[in-house]
């Protein structure tokens, strides 16, 4: 894995995309369609992708009559059970247009935190990937209990992206960048570049989602930014919307500069 650059990110060897629950769920399930075409153009140039989707228990809330996201576990379960193959199924509907095949891989934090089921899910994209599948991943919320979880999907991408040694982490959510403050407070500017072990002195961060159907915030991205640039991934957090953009190395975002050689490494 090499130091990538904004400007290089069409040329990037292998990257991982996470996308959030409230980004192609609901009324922004139309989404689905644009997002696949940015990953599908990126596939045809010879990158190698990974993307983490949220969304399972919000595909699943209208099928079992809910307005709102479950609090209590065993809803949540039954919600992504149900969510889940609907979910894949929006995405292969999508990249059937590019004759792209999606691979299902669902993990717990236990999966990632023991070392032969970690490398078992290495072996299993790495594989994925050489026979040009589009791995996507999710957290098993259907066996994920509230004590042993990832917490949010960032993070759940940022240890996935070390884990198979991408180039570029891409942060996807409903807002353009990261903000000096909550982008709705007057006076918040957008964060362009974060430079290696820069802590951000001064600068205010949601950590909650928008809209109540993410479990993520800004304080999420910037976490898992950090956890993966400190692997050597370069991160770039935008908006859904401007994934084509983004994977051509245009200037949106905040890009998170990688950690130099040698890099920490979590395993």
């Amino acid at each position: 894995m090499n130091s990538l650059s904004r400007e290089k990110i069409a040329s990037a060897g292998r990257i991982v995309v996470k996308v959030g629950s409230s980004s192609i769920s609901g009324e922004n399930a139309t989404q689905i369609g644009p997002l696949v075409d940015a990953l599908a153009a990126a596939h045809a140039g010879g990158t190698e992708v990974i993307l983490v989707s949220s969304g399972a228990i919000a595909t699943g809330m209208p099928y079992l009559r809910l307005n709102d996201h479950p609090t209590d576990l065993a809803t949540q379960q039954a919600a992504a059970s149900v969510g889940q193959s609907l979910l894949i199924a929006h995405y292969q509907n999508s990249l059937d247009r590019y004759d792209i095949v999606a691979g299902q891989v669902l993990l717990t934090a236990g999966d990632l935190e023991n070392a032969t089921p970690r490398s078992n899910a290495q072996r299993a994209m790495d594989r994925l990937l050489d026979l040009r599948i589009l791995p996507i991943v999710n957290e098993n919320d259907t066996v994920a209990t509230h004590e042993i979880r990832f917490g949010d999907n960032d993070r759940l991408a940022a240890l996935v992206a070390t884990l198979c040694g991408a180039d570029l982490l891409l942060l996807l959510s409903d807002v353009d960048a990261l903000y000096t403050q909550p982008p709705e407070v007057p006076g918040a500017e957008p964060i362009s570049l974060v430079a290696y072990g820069d802590l951000l002195p001064g600068m205010t961060f949601g950590s909650t989602s928008v809209n109540g159907v993410g479990t993520g915030g800004a304080s999420t991205k910037v976490m898992a930014a950090r956890l993966a640039a400190a692997s050597g991934t370069a991160v770039l957090v935008t908006a859904t919307t401007l994934a084509a953009e983004a994977l051509r190395g245009e200037p949106v975002g905040t890009w998170f500069e990688p950690a130099a050689p040698p890099f920490r490494r979590l395993w």
